[in-house]
């Protein structure tokens, strides 16, 4: 098959960490054409999508990872797939691109399916089960949040489309900082915040579950460090091999048959203890610590059930 990735650099990519990399690599094995693009290679010309494309052969060397071949503006209708793996921020460069990606999803396979990765951003999907969430509120009124803090004393405070751990603060019953970090939100940008009753179970981790069209393929444990509430591991949390409890399998069996059915085939959900907390859907990662940890070939689980799609 034909392979596109619409990422950020790949030259740039940490080769034994970054899950792109990981399932370029096993196309490659596969024997597919893989081409890579950058978001702002991406075009509409006269009822066409289009793109800067090279093609590229990758090994697993550390500063010499990847050859380009010859770059070329190719329609993305020739393509037999297209994945969307650049990461966020979700803003509207984030958003205009899933528009564009929507006009070539009827003629190509477009992997996460760009219109529902668009309507069910990771803090808002999570809204759909209210059951399986901790206590949370988004707004932008700086009262309600006030309200919602003096409720549960102990929270969690983030920009509403943040990643990656940036913009996370913890306020405890006795911090001062909450009128002050609102207007610094509010200067930064004008999305709403998410707040959230801390979960202390957070201290043994945060748990990183893959899901392959919906059902659960294994998890690893992040890991803050000491005095820290973050566990990303884009700020030094930890990954550890994890097992998947009861209420993991019931948090999976609950949200898989919409993430299937919205054409979701790569999904990360994040749980801390009994809590379902982020439902990953733009550019989910861990599939390199899984596969270590587990000895199981993720990756191939992912394009088995990308070429089963293609069948029908």
């Amino acid at each position: 098959m034909k392979i596109a990735f619409q990422m950020d650099p790949i030259e740039l990519v940490d080769i034994n960490a970054d899950s792109t990399f990981r399932l370029a690599e096993e196309a490659q094995i596969r024997g597919h054409e893989i081409y890579v693009y950058s978001p702002n290679d991406l075009t509409f010309n006269r009822g066409k999508i289009a793109a800067k494309v090279r093609s590229i052969s990758l090994k697993r060397k550390i500063g010499d990872h990847v050859n380009f071949g010859t770059e070329e503006m190719l329609a993305l209708s020739e393509f037999d797939i297209i994945w969307l793996r650049q990461d966020p921020p979700f803003d509207m460069g984030y958003i205009t691109n899933t528009h564009l990606l929507d006009l070539v999803a009827q003629e190509t396979l477009i992997v996460n399916n760009p219109f529902w990765v668009r309507n069910l951003p990771e803090k808002l999907l999570v809204l759909e089960f209210p059951d399986l969430i901790p206590d949370t509120l988004i707004s932008r009124d700086l009262d309600e949040i006030k309200k919602f803090k003096s409720e549960f004393n102990d929270i969690i405070i983030k920009p509403l489309y943040g990643n990656g751990g940036a913009g996370i603060f913890r306020l405890r019953e006795d911090d001062k900082n909450l009128t002050s970090l609102h207007e610094l939100f509010s200067n930064m940008s004008s999305e709403p915040l998410i707040a959230q009753a801390f979960l202390p179970d957070v201290e043994n981790g945060d748990k990183r579950i893959i899901l392959v069209d919906g059902e659960p393929v294994g998890a690893i444990n992040r890991v803050p460090k000491v005095g820290e509430v973050r566990s990303n591991m884009h700020v030094g949390g930890i990954a550890e091999a994890a097992k998947l409890s009861q209420r993991d399998r019931e948090i999976c069996s609950i949200i898989g048959p919409t993430l299937k059915s919205k054409g979701q085939v790569f999904v990360g959900i994040d749980v801390i203890g009994e809590y379902l907390t982020e439902i990953n859907v733009t550019s989910p990662t861990g599939i390199q610590e899984l596969e270590r940890f587990d000895k199981v070939n993720i990756a191939e689980m992912i394009w088995h059930a990308i070429e089963k799609k293609l069948e029908h």
